[in-house]
Formats: structure tokens, sequence, C-alpha cells
């Protein structure tokens, strides 16, 4: 008889959704309080390990802009898909061009006179999402022009921030269409406010990722997967792959170095601080692969099997992604995104849960894309 203990069931896409919009907004939570401060300030601020924990937080933190829009993003696709549902075909990127004019209105930014008006919806209501957390100025900017920016007339050109895939999460978390829907509908939102192509496939690459993970898919079969995608593009852009491939030479468990982790100033000098959007994807995903259990790298789904406490994971991979000189919210919010896609709720650790801003938005955001994909 064999004593191979029973394995637990795979998260629920219902649990997925929620744990990857709780999970983003708990990383981005934790890195807004440092976003600005530099390695050694933070040391100063909270020791030699940098740091650690919600409770070293005196006044607590707030989620910022990243969780702003990432729910934002989630509002415009849920209206696309109640329209659908309803037997009405919607431009999906145009309800979350409307949803992304509403969200500038709670920045206080105007748009010109000849931009359309958003009929209000239930998440505008809420006096959390209202306050104004260091928005990205390419988002702004490329907002405030009043026009919907495309591939091939893109707003912001140049603009290759990380404000694309630090909101892109949701459009992974869409079940039952192909991967290549999943990478228009992120690369053609990410053009409503930057025009490089490295945001834009920073952000789709992003999005296939979470896709691949709510799918059933192992982390290293996502990664993978979404990295293959990215690298096999007739225009895939060399800045992206070079920083993905590091990632993962970087986090390989099974080489040389496996079970070291490079410390904050080795990451700034490996993957870059974060700002741009490849090298905020690339922080993100190493920070999660580095901290990954050995046999959840060797592929095994259910990680809880080996004695894996998921939320240990999650912890160690948060503070990894957090410390250091950079762009800490944004590459903490993708970690957060990519674990709670992962693992689902019950993977978010409980005692973090307590400190986030706003949980019952984040939650009626998830349960809203919930009823219009899943029940």
């Amino acid at each position: 008889m064999s004593t191979e203990p029973s394995r637990p069931p795979a998260p629920t896409p219902q649990s997925r959704i929620h744990g990857c919009l709780l999970g983003g907004a708990l990383g981005d939570s934790l890195g807004y309080a440092v976003e600005f401060d530099d390695i050694s300030t933070i040391r100063s601020r909270f020791g030699p390990a940098g740091l650690q924990d919600f409770s070293a937080l005196d006044a607590g933190s707030h989620f910022s802009d990243d969780t702003q829009m990432t729910l934002y993003t989630v509002d415009g696709l849920v209206e696309a898909l109640e329209w659908a549902n309803a037997g009405t075909a919607a431009d999906a990127n145009a309800c979350v061009w409307l949803a992304y004019l509403r969200w500038l209105a709670t920045q206080g930014v105007p748009v010109p006179a000849s931009a359309p008006v958003p009929q209000p919806r239930w998440i505008d209501g809420q006096a959390a999402l209202k306050h104004r957390r260091a928005p990205g100025n390419a988002c702004l900017s490329g907002l405030a022009t009043g026009e919907m920016g495309t591939v091939y007339r893109p707003v912001n050109p140049e603009s290759k921030g990380c404000g694309t895939v630090m909101r892109s999460a949701p459009f992974g978390l869409i079940p039952h269409i192909p991967a290549d829907a999943v990478y228009k509908l992120s690369t053609d939102a990410a053009s409503l406010t930057h025009g490089h192509r490295s945001a834009r496939q920073s952000a789709g690459t992003f999005s296939l990722l979470i896709h691949a993970l709510v799918s059933g898919q192992s982390l290293p079969e996502a990664a993978q997967y979404a990295f293959a995608h990215a690298r096999g593009r007739d225009d895939a852009e060399p800045a992206l792959i070079d920083r993905l491939e590091r990632a993962f030479q970087l986090a390989d468990v099974s080489g040389p170095a496996a079970g070291a982790r490079l410390g904050p100033e080795e990451l700034v000098r490996e993957l870059g601080e974060g700002w741009v959007a490849e090298e905020a994807l690339a922080v993100a995903l190493y920070a999660v692969l580095a901290t990954a259990p050995a046999r959840d790298m060797a592929g095994d789904a259910a990680p809880e099997t080996a004695g894996i406490d998921p939320q240990s994971h999650f912890r160690e991979a948060i503070v990894l992604a957090v410390n250091h000189s950079g762009d800490s919210d944004s590459t903490a919010s993708i970690a957060g995104n990519i674990l709670g896609a992962l693992y689902g709720e019950e993977g978010i650790p409980a005692e973090w849960l307590e400190f986030l801003e706003a949980p019952e938005i984040i939650r009626g955001m998830a349960g809203q894309l919930v009823k219009v994909t899943i029940a």
C-alpha cells in the first residue's frame, strides 16, 4: 500500500482570481512604503535585512496607483463581458480606456472637452481609490490627451515605463479564451498610455504568465511558456528577452548557485531598478523563481504535498521584490499577482491581510470578475 500523501486539490479559478488581486495589492502596499528609498535608506529604517513585514510599519501602508489601475482594468473588462453576456458586442479595449479615464478623474487630471464622458460605475464611488498615490507620468499624460492610443497611433511613443505591466494581471484572469486573445487584450491596453514596444510586450508576456497559472500550469511551466512566446515573436523586443533570460539564469535552482539569492545591490546591477517595463517584470519573476521551493521548480503543481508552505514562499518572494533601490511597489505588486494566481487565496498570509487597505473593494472587484466569467 502506498504511503504517498494525498494531493490537495488545486486552487479553484475563483480562488486564483481573488488570490491574484489580493496578492498584488499586498506586494504593492509593502513596496509602496519604500518606493522612493534606496537600499541604504531602507536598511537605515528597518535594519540590515531591510523591510520584512507589515508589522515594521508603525503607520501602516497604503496600496498605490498600481492596485488602483489594476482594479480599474478589472472594471473595464467586467463591463465588456457584461455587454457580451447580454448579447451585445463591445470593444473591450474601449471599455478599458473608459475605465482608465474614470481612474484619471480620481487623480484630479482634466481631459479635453472632446474626450468621452464615461458613465459612472460601482468602483467610482469607492473613497479609498480616490487618493493620489504617485501615479506614473506616462499613465497620466497618455490618458490626459483624451485620445485613445493604439499600436498604430500610440500616445507617448517612446515611453516604456512599468505602468503597463503593473496593471495587466487581469487580462490573464479571464478563463476560456485563447492565449493569443489574452496577449492582444493586454498589449492593446498598454498602447493606451505607452507606445514603446517593450512596454506592450512586457505587459502581454506578464498577462500570458498569469493566464498559464490560472489554467493550471506549474510555476516553471507557466514562466517558460510566457518567455517562449515573447522570444518567438517576429518583432521580439531584445531588451525584454535579455532581461527575462537573465532572470531565469540567476534563479536557476538546479545550477551551481542553487540556494543563493542576489543581494539588493546585485539585483539592481543584474536586472535593473524596475522603473521600466522589462526590468519590473524581470525583477518580479526573479523574486518568485529564486524563492520557489526546489520541488515546485521541478514541476510539481501542488507543492503542498512536500510539506511546502505557499505562504512562506509568498512572504520570501515579496520581501525580495521589495528590498532594492528601485520601483519597489511595482516589482512586489507583479510578484504578488504571480503568487496569488499560482496558489490561490489560500496562499496569501492571513496576518498580512489584516494590514491591507480596503480589502472589501479588492474582493468586490474580484467577485465581479468571477460573476461574469465563472459563476
